[in-house]
């Protein structure tokens, strides 16, 4: 943290969970690694909430230091258990308690909630850790002969709900063993894994090129969602993900080449050619499939030259949402390139993004009020680009010329570099607030830009209906066309279902306004109420007549991933 409080602190949990706790199951990342609010954070957050130091004193509920224990049986016959056994090999099959509750739940904060109330609404009854594709391939015909539910779990940061094992049965854990580089091809730049490698294996494996395979340089995957250090390629590409850096790398959806899935109807191994004519592309057919199809067993990725070197920064302030909205368009439509990572905040975040990278410390706040930018108003603009140094020279001066143009003020580099250093730790937050009953959880939609000053102020109206709750709101991942909105909701909240009521008010919101309900996060069992409805009936039809020819018996994935056998009353018609 930036400085020693000077006055009353939090007993904030900064030893690690206890292995095999309760904890450890919904605490994110990293058990040795903690991060809590500075001290004007710590205060602003008590003034809004309308809390004093003394619900600061006591922890709200259980912290779930305890050890896992359930009373849960595993219910599938032994002999299927012993069928397992024989694929995999008997170490790597296990019915314990904390190996089935580890897989269970994802990082919502529904989940979050239920688990801190050691509410287990379901488990599977055995964890599978396979190793190969053949193996994979063994355990999905075994399921579809014995109609055994089979869930996958990649790296556990779904907020959808996607990987949770409603109808017990199996689950993949891919963590362990199935993390392997299958090929690395310099020459297409590609590289193939299996899908249980995680961003940061990827990530170094590529950057160490050279001395691995002997390649001429260093590469780089493109895609860091903020989930990055615990999310798998996998995770990624049957959600359609999008990383912080998507803007220039593009989504998932840009990056895969190839894909292959071990189904109930057999194998299916799409083609990895640039671009193709042969009817409808059975790659993106396949994508954003979270498991309903099949088990993704592996994937071919384009790879970039990774020329950290050449990655210029920028951070403006606008006076404005609307000013700094038509800049942001303005960039992405004059044709001169896109930056790598390109990140609009509108004025409630901006007030606590200043707080966070520690802005509020420096000279620079004292200059917002006398050029102007008012507090409430001003919007915070960050990103870096990346490239060819020519190129990313380039993208970064007409990014500086288009600011300028619209009365941005410049904040150098520092901005930037401080939301670099937290880029993928500021999740750690939401266990250490939550601890004293504060939600922090978040959602996030698709818009034109036509369309998104509406979804802005339509959406942030209805989170704002709950009292004491900040809503901060930024767009990334743009393009020419439009944008995501990222929505973060802050609030006093420690009751699962009051979360997932309040949760249904947004999704209802993004949908009557007219956005994508997902741009990013994908559908799960939490989303799908709202799928059809999205798409139109006619529409969502086709995805079920995939759903029907490859997993006629619903083994994969079952229970609501993308609304395939939620109850027709259960299904929300929203959209406008």
């Amino acid at each position: 943290m930036s400085k020693p409080y000077k006055e009353f602190e939090p007993a904030w949990v900064k030893e690690p969970a206890p292995k095999d706790s309760y904890r450890s199951v919904f605490r994110w990342g990293d058990p040795d690694f903690v991060k809590y609010p500075k001290e004007s954070l710590y205060k602003m957050m008590k003034e809004k909430f309308g809390m004093t130091d003394e619900d600061f004193k006591a922890y709200d509920g259980d912290i779930g230091m305890d050890r896992v224990e359930l009373n849960a049986p595993c219910r599938l016959a032994p002999e299927h258990i012993r069928a397992f056994k024989d694929i995999v090999g008997a170490d790597f099959v296990t019915t314990d308690d904390y190996p089935r509750l580890a897989v269970a739940y994802g990082k919502t904060g529904y989940d979050a909630l239920r688990l801190r109330q050691k509410r287990i609404d379901c488990l599977p009854d055995v964890v599978v850790y396979p190793d190969t594709t053949e193996q994979i391939e063994k355990i999905v015909a075994y399921c579809t002969a014995h109609k055994i539910p089979l869930y996958v779990y990649g790296g556990g940061s779904s907020v959808t709900r996607g990987v949770e094992p409603v109808k017990g049965g199996v689950s993949l854990d891919m963590r362990l063993r199935y993390n392997k580089v299958l090929s690395f091809n310099e020459t297409d730049q590609t590289i193939t894994v299996q899908t249980g490698m995680s961003g940061p294996k990827l990530e170094e494996t590529l950057n160490r090129a050279p001395e691995l395979f002997g390649a001429k340089r260093a590469y780089t995957c493109g895609h860091f969602p903020q989930s990055f250090e615990y999310s798998s390629v996998g995770g990624w590409v049957v959600t359609r993900g999008a990383g912080q850096n998507s803007t220039y790398y593009g989504c998932i959806t840009d990056i895969v080449m190839s894909q292959k899935y071990a189904t109930p109807v057999g194998t299916i191994q799409t083609s990895g050619y640039p671009r193709e004519a042969t009817g409808p592309n059975l790659n993106q057919i396949m994508m954003g499939g979270e498991g309903t199809f099949g088990v993704l067993t592996e994937v071919t990725l384009k790879v970039f030259r990774y020329m950290p070197e050449n990655r210029k920064r920028f951070s403006f302030i606008f006076h404005d949402w609307e000013t700094g909205m038509a800049a942001a368009r303005e960039m992405m439509q004059c044709e001169a390139g896109f930056s790598s990572v390109f990140r609009l905040s509108d004025p409630e975040e901006t007030n606590l993004m200043l707080r966070l990278y520690n802005v509020d410390e420096t000279p620079l706040q004292k200059l917002f009020d006398l050029r102007g930018y008012k507090d409430m108003e001003r919007c915070l603009f960050l990103g870096f680009t990346d490239g060819e140094k020519g190129f990313s020279r380039n993208v970064a001066k007409n990014i500086k010329r288009i600011a300028r143009q619209f009365g941005g003020m410049s904040l150098t580099s520092y901005v930037t570099k401080s939301w670099e250093h937290g880029r993928f730790t500021d999740p750690y937050l939401r266990d250490t607030m939550l601890d004293f009953g504060v939600m922090t959880d978040t959602l996030e939609c698709t818009v034109n830009w036509s369309n998104m000053a509406k979804v802005h102020r339509e959406v942030r109206e209805v989170c704002h209906k709950l009292p004491n709750t900040i809503v901060t709101t930024h767009m990334s991942h743009c393009y020419p066309q439009g944008a995501n909105l990222y929505f973060i909701f802050i609030t006093r909240m420690d009751d699962a279902e009051k979360f997932r009521a309040y949760h249904s008010t947004i999704l209802d919101a993004i949908q009557k306004s007219g956005a994508a309900m997902s741009h990013h996060h994908g559908i799960g069992k939490m989303f799908a109420p709202w799928l059809e409805g999205q798409l139109g009936r006619t529409e969502y039809g086709v995805l079920c007549a995939l759903k029907n020819y490859f997993d006629p018996d619903y083994c994969m994935n079952p229970g609501g991933t993308l609304g395939f056998d939620v109850p027709e009353e259960e299904k929300r018609f929203l959209k406008e």
